[in-house]
């Protein structure tokens, strides 16, 4: 994660219209923390008599004022944070969402009846969309979302992103919402932060054995395509805690982790939870130096992650 300040930096040519709208109290808005890009996310905290609208919406906010932003694919340029007080004129927190380019990626060899699936089956794929939809829509008062920092859940070779335009069998879909990772079949899955078990499915259509993970707060992580389940609905996984087992079911080629996260009903991108996985040199048995020009958070986020990957690899997973 990205430390800024109130003032964020943007391109030269918005920093008059961005002081222009910086009318906010400094104290408004505290300990923001963010990833300013199109999927990225953004936590901070407010006055906890203060309220907060983003682009229209109401956003919640926890006992002690703090709260995230989820930002979708689509998200960039300019926007502003309202910040609605007691008895005071409503303040305005410009920030500035940089644009992404989003890879192209075609999949062949899948199961066509995964790509464009039979009438048969339509009723099937709606009720379990809904069956998803409420599992993400659960409300908890969990902190894993500010409190922890997340790990990955398996250390591995990436082989798909955050908003590819997926291509299957040649025929355009939907973009990729989530971050794969190619492991051996029956790799184990940890929980990347402590959160409640909203879902725990071992068929549904396109994502096969599934789990969804409750952060609080709205966010939750996805875990798809899984051989084998080692949860259930309601169960309330600490960090580090098996979840199920890498696999290749649903609409797979091989065996991966899908692994994605939603704020809410924003789709956002998991890698920007975690460190670069290069950094952590999993492929390599040379020391790992901590990267530089990093922040202390983000310094002490890699130890955590690196740890982690070194205690998999002695247990063997």
């Amino acid at each position: 994660m990205m430390k800024i300040n109130l003032l964020r930096i943007v391109p030269f040519f918005m920093v008059f219209i961005t002081l222009f709208l910086n009318t906010i109290n400094a104290s408004a808005i505290k300990e923001i923390k963010a990833e300013l890009v199109s999927g990225g996310h953004l936590i901070g905290q407010l006055q906890v008599s203060a309220a907060l609208r983003f682009n229209g919406k109401m956003i919640p906010t926890d006992e002690t004022g703090y709260f995230q932003l989820g930002f979708s694919r689509e998200l960039a340029g300019l926007h502003e944070i309202e910040v609605i007080t007691p008895d005071q004129p409503i303040s305005y927190y410009p920030i500035w969402i940089d644009v992404r380019e989003f890879n192209v990626q075609r999949v062949n060899g899948v199961d066509q009846a995964k790509v464009t699936p039979p009438k048969s089956l339509q009723a099937r794929i709606e009720r379990e969309y809904f069956l998803v939809k409420a599992a993400k829509e659960k409300q908890t008062s969990i902190a894993a979302w500010r409190e922890e920092s997340f790990v990955w859940p398996i250390f591995g070779r990436i082989t798909g992103v955050y908003g590819s335009q997926r291509f299957y069998n040649g025929i355009p879909g939907s973009p990729h919402w989530g971050v794969d990772m190619a492991a051996r079949q029956g790799t184990p899955i940890y929980a990347p932060a402590s959160g409640l078990v909203t879902l725990a499915e071992n068929d549904l259509y396109f994502s096969g054995g599934t789990v969804i993970l409750d952060h609080g707060n709205g966010l939750t992580s996805s875990f798809l395509h899984l051989s084998k389940l080692n949860v259930e609905p309601g169960l309330y996984l600490k960090q580090g805690e098996i979840l199920g087992f890498v696999g290749s079911t649903g609409r797979s080629t091989g065996p991966h982790l899908d692994w994605r996260m939603n704020l809410g009903d924003t789709r956002i991108d998991a890698q920007l939870w975690v460190p670069n996985m290069d950094s952590l040199c999993v492929f390599s048995t040379k020391a790992c130096p901590t990267p530089k020009n990093i922040s202390q958070q983000e310094e002490l986020q890699w130890l955590h992650n690196r740890k982690a990957f070194l205690a998999r690899s002695l247990s063997g997973s």
